[in-house]
């Protein structure tokens, strides 16, 4: 990805995070990325385009701030408490990523474009979850009834609420993780 394309893509998520997906007109786009309408038209071809594009880049800067969770060598059960709970850093990156993602996952309800792309981000983080849950439950760590994929889906998805609820300052950011480390404790020690 070139540069201009990264700095489109960055303020496409600052755009939505604060205004969000409705406010995300190409022009305000080129106003906050500093460069022309048409530069934008060029390197996305349509507001379709840049939307498909803009989710997928929200999933790689997510990707980039859990990656320490995949590759640190502590025991499989520790890297998915951290893969999850790192989605919920009261940090502005993690904010204006997690509130962009939000608008994004909300608006492919309506707009079957950011489905395929929304669907693949999806899957990636879920297996990712997934590799980690079958080597915890390999080595001990978790019951072995637990069931690696519908576990990964039900936190994944946890997560997701949890982050609404707090971004939208419905809950204590402090209580979504404490809801979280319990939900991780009961989905892996059932009997």
């Amino acid at each position: 990805m070139s540069e201009r394309q990264q700095l489109i893509l960055e303020a496409a998520v600052r755009v939505i995070a604060r205004d969000g997906v409705r406010g995300l007109r190409v022009e305000k786009l080129a106003a906050e990325a500093k460069v022309s309408t048409s530069l934008i038209y060029y390197h996305f071809e349509n507001r379709a385009g840049l939307m498909r594009r803009t989710l997928e880049f929200v999933s790689e800067r997510a990707g980039r701030y859990t990656k320490d969770a995949l590759e640190q060598g502590e025991n499989p059960r520790a890297q998915i408490e951290l893969l999850l709970t790192l989605e919920l850093q009261d940090t502005p990156s993690v904010r204006e990523n997690s509130s962009a993602w939000g608008e994004l996952r909300a608006s492919a309800t309506f707009d079957p474009d950011l489905r395929e792309p929304l669907l693949a981000a999806t899957r990636e983080w879920v297996g990712d979850l997934v590799a980690l849950v079958e080597q915890a439950r390999a080595a001990g760590l978790v019951s072995a009834k637990v069931e690696p994929v519908d576990a990964a889906e039900r936190l994944t998805s946890l997560v997701e609420g949890l982050s609404e609820r707090w971004l939208s300052g419905t809950m204590s950011l402090e209580r979504a993780q404490r809801l979280l480390s319990g939900a991780i404790e009961v989905e892996f020690d059932r009997p």
